[in-house]
């Protein structure tokens, strides 16, 4: 194989004939960017939320954020991925639904990837944030989810 890369191609027109392959890939970086982003700031908004209501002394508080850990950490990423992008919109009223999936484009792929991403994030961020948190420990506290 005696293949020769060629730097001009950066400059050639993408398959979308409006900007080059390398506007193209700054396009996609710039899209990840804020994807992260946004992410980050949902993961951690709702995973403190959720790694503090692991250490309560309610039970009902206790279970239900231990059962959103549960869920959303056993649960493969590329799964959860494909079930917000193709199932959640099928679950909601009609009108909802519809108007997810009528998104103008990138944002009918950007919202279901922001949830999901966010929604898994605040899994992990509660996890790592209730591992920093020293909880009494009572005596009649006998649940499998501590």
């Amino acid at each position: 194989m005696n293949y020769q890369w060629s730097w001009a191609s950066f400059n050639e027109l993408s398959p979308d004939g409006i900007h080059t392959y390398l506007q193209t890939l700054l396009i996609g970086a710039g899209w990840t960017l804020l994807l992260s982003l946004l992410a980050y700031l949902f993961a951690l908004m709702f995973g403190s939320v959720i790694g503090v209501m692991r250490t309560v002394q309610s039970r009902r508080a206790r279970f239900f954020a231990a059962s959103y850990v549960e869920l959303f950490r056993n649960i493969p990423l590329i799964v959860q991925m494909f079930l917000w992008y193709f199932v959640f919109p099928e679950l909601l009223p009609k009108a909802v639904g519809g108007a997810i999936k009528q998104m103008p484009q990138p944002w009918g792929q950007f919202f279901p990837a922001l949830l999901c991403l966010g929604f898994y994030g605040t899994a992990r961020v509660s996890e790592t944030l209730r591992s920093g948190i020293p909880r009494p420990r009572d005596s009649h506290h006998s649940s499998v989810f501590v």
